[in-house]
């Protein structure tokens, strides 16, 4: 199977005043293609740093990234924007939506990065919002929506240029126990379309959706392995 994602050795530090940080130690890891990996750990564990660098908003101190065949450990910020643009979908805890554009508008927004003409973008943007079952809310504003209505645009705003990688950080963090479950569904869904998703949590209930589970602490992995309970609930819900 062809790695998606292959980092070794990666480290970072931060030097503040006279102190430095190693947020990252030496950090190996390879994701395949299709996979559905939790990365877990306790703050200052180094999975927000970590996430960073996989998403391509940071770049590593020491070490190799490799994503999607491209060698992206030391780009420009330019560079990392175009990757990070056409290859990474970002869904946060915050939803980072702008409050005054319409759901579509806010779907619709990575494709003006992109270059696509208007109406492409609308046409894509409907396509996505309907996927996320959120056809009929179009035109809607954020405050307009529920917690889990907002998440579903970033979802669908995530997907819309068909990234290799669907990065989800603390995705449910915001949101209440019934609505967590129907977005880690939305995302189950995703992922048996054939999406990678990496989800970063400190929720063990919320990691296991996932197929593997990547355990961080000081700036090591500590534990990665595969997730023995999603056959079970597979096969409880079959």
């Amino acid at each position: 199977m062809e790695p998606l994602i292959t980092i070794d050795d990666i480290g970072r530090k931060y030097v503040i005043g006279a102190e430095v940080i190693h947020a990252l130690k030496s950090v190996s890891l390879t994701i395949n293609k299709g996979e559905f990996v939790a990365l877990m750990g306790p703050s200052g564990s180094g999975k927000s740093t970590l996430m960073n660098i996989l998403g391509c908003l940071d770049t590593p101190t020491k070490g190799k990234y490799v994503l999607n065949n491209i060698d992206v450990s030391h780009m420009t910020d330019n560079d990392l924007a175009e990757v990070r643009n056409k290859e990474i979908g970002f869904v946060f805890q915050t939803f980072n939506l702008l409050p005054r554009n319409s759901a579509l508008d806010n779907v619709a927004l990575p494709l003006v990065y992109s270059g696509v003409n208007k109406e492409n973008r609308e046409k894509r943007a409907k396509a996505a919002l309907e996927n996320v079952g959120l056809g009929h809310r179009i035109d809607h504003k954020p405050n307009e929506l529920s917690g889990g209505q907002r998440q579903r645009v970033a979802v669908a705003r995530a997907l819309i240029n068909n990234p290799s990688i669907i990065l989800a950080d603390e995705p449910t963090g915001n949101l209440d126990t019934k609505t967590s479950v129907e977005i880690m569904g939305l995302l189950e869904d995703i992922h048996a379309k054939g999406n990678t998703i990496i989800l970063v949590t400190h929720e063990e209930d919320i990691a296991l959706h996932a197929h593997r589970i990547v355990r961080m602490r000081d700036g090591l992995i500590e534990k990665d392995y595969a997730n023995e309970n999603i056959a079970k609930v597979e096969r409880e819900v079959v």
